[in-house]
């Protein structure tokens, strides 16, 4: 199909501002456009696409509309629509050549994980087969069908997950959801059509202009949430801000065999160790990743796997890093070996993280000497000091679990298991560890009260371990032998049994959970402070 010409974007009457605009396909940094009116998520997506990175091609309703949201309605973006659809060669609601789409937030400064997202809108009992026809994957589209439905009543119509999810299990039992055949999905996506009319009080709508329209105004209304205003309030962020909404073509990491989804930072963030740390799922969407509901892998499987994927994310990481000037934080779906960014950037980590991170990108040339200098202005020993585990008698304490470490340090507090006893403890003058199934970010006021985070399921790069890395708390996620019991007030992590209350302890530094408490001593980073010394006087 011939690509048209870029059409001018929607603007303003009484600003002038653009409101709409248009990223990828081979077009240019859209003119005048600013991270403030975009939001930092799409003004990335289009730096990034600008750069000739793999970005599938999106249209962006700006923050300005956030405000207006009664005037947003499909005659605003329908000629955006179009020209992703003359761009694409496919169409929304279509049956033969159905264009699927994603529906992100993006507000002007990073929020992770506390505004919505809707995955895979447009597919329908009508488009579902034309998704078919033009994969080949049965799988992939009752996949995706189930998992609209669930994100839609979850995000649109506030159906609690439990009931999805119980859905789920009443047909995998025991078996990974991953490994669901196309029949056992068919099963699951049927169930949730029925769950969502007794829950919603109505069917699910198989319009897909319908379910584009609701997901956009359920994106806008996600800025005005709990864990949004939360996290504006913590972090002293302007409630006038608002999001921006980008809808973007689908890429799918649920298409099996070489395709998959994953979060990654080009550089560690909890050392600072110039080598990718990555978090991946095979035959997996994004959210799964990053939701905190699920556990992940590193990267070396994909590296195994799909070797020309891998090796094209570790070029466009180094090219993310000469571009932005800073370690970067991106997501990315692999889809039958093809890589696809969907997002970028700066990335959280700890101070002793930055200050190399700093150092190392002025040795590279990166970054001038003054940019270094300014990041890494107000470390000195103090607060560089790292804290770690201090043997008793020449011994270390027998460890619980090994977990996944999502932010270094030590922490010694009372296991609590809800964000009441959190307070309780806290205003008690005790250290506290909240303990979860999962790291999700609609835990942020616990979070913030907390000394630390351990959770069953999680992956390092989920929402909540970037929050909780952050807000300098003590975090391990994915504890595979970790049981809780909200009713007993009781957790078991393998064979040894707490009760809330009980004191744990969590090295984020080695990543072991021990119980009781254990000594603790601060290790001076006497390199790395040199190192800021040599740049001071050159400087």
């Amino acid at each position: 199909m011939t690509r048209q010409p870029h059409s001018a974007p929607v603007q303003d009457e009484q600003s002038g501002l653009r409101l709409i605009h248009f990223i990828g396909g081979g077009m240019a940094l859209p003119e005048a456009a600013t991270p403030a009116a975009l939001g930092f998520k799409a003004w990335n997506l289009a730096r990034m696409a600008a750069l000739g990175l793999p970005v599938p091609p999106a249209f962006v309703l700006g923050t300005g509309w956030c405000a207006r949201t009664e005037e947003v309605g499909p005659a605003l973006w329908q000629e955006a629509l179009l020209q992703l659809e003359r761009l694409t060669g496919l169409a929304l609601g279509d049956r033969r050549r159905p264009l699927l789409l994603s529906v992100r937030s993006g507000a002007p400064v990073s929020m992770p994980g506390m505004l919505e997202t809707l995955l895979n809108v447009g597919l329908t009992d009508a488009t579902l087969p034309g998704l078919v026809r033009l994969t080949g994957h049965p799988r992939l589209a009752w996949d995706a069908y189930r998992r609209l439905i669930a994100g839609f009543g979850e995000v649109v119509v506030r159906i609690d997950a439990r009931h999805f999810a119980a859905d789920l299990d009443a047909v995998r039992g025991d078996t990974d959801e991953r490994a669901l055949d196309f029949a056992a999905l068919r099963d699951v996506a049927h169930r949730h059509l029925v769950t969502y009319a007794r829950e919603a009080g109505e069917a699910f709508p198989q319009d897909a202009h319908v379910q584009l329209r609701d997901a956009i105004s359920a994106v806008f209304a996600s800025w005005h949430g709990d864990k949004a205003r939360a996290y504006r309030q913590l972090h002293g962020l302007s409630e006038s801000m608002g999001t921006a909404v980008t809808v973007q073509r689908m890429v799918f990491g649920n298409a099996g065999g070489t395709s998959g989804s994953g979060v990654g930072f080009t550089r560690n963030p909890n050392s600072g160790e110039p080598a990718p740390w990555v978090d991946f799922l095979f035959n997996a969407q994004g959210e799964d990743v990053v939701s905190g509901r699920r556990s992940a892998q590193g990267h070396e499987e994909l590296a195994a796997v799909a070797p020309q994927a891998w090796n094209a994310l570790l070029q466009a990481a180094a090219q993310l890093e000469r571009a932005f000037g800073d370690m970067q934080d991106f997501e990315f779906t692999v889809q039958d070996a093809q890589l696809y960014l969907l997002q970028t950037r700066g990335g959280k980590r700890t101070p002793q993280a930055a200050a190399r991170i700093a150092l190392d990108l002025c040795d590279e040339g990166v970054i001038a000497s003054e940019v270094a200098l300014e990041r890494t202005r107000e470390f000195d020993a103090r607060s560089l000091a790292l804290r770690v585990i201090a043997a008793k008698d020449g011994r270390i304490p027998e460890p619980l679990a090994h977990v996944p470490s999502a932010a270094t340090g030590v922490v010694c507090g009372e296991i609590a298991l809800d964000e009441a006893r959190v307070r309780e403890r806290k205003a008690a003058g005790a250290s506290v560890v909240l303990v979860r199934r999962n790291a999700e970010t609609r835990d942020i006021a616990a979070l913030d009260l907390a000394d630390g985070l351990l959770t069953q399921h999680g992956a390092r790069t989920s929402h909540a371990a970037v929050v909780a890395r952050q807000l300098g708390k003590v975090c391990l996620v994915g504890c595979e032998n970790l049981a809780i019991d909200e009713s007993d007030g009781t957790v078991r992590i393998g064979a040894q049994v707490l009760r809330e209350g009980d004191s744990i302890t969590l090295d984020g530094n080695e990543g072991v959970v021990y119980a009781g408490t254990t000594r603790v001593e601060e290790r001076i980073p006497q390199e790395l402070l040199e190192r800021l010394e040599r740049l001071r006087a050159h400087c």
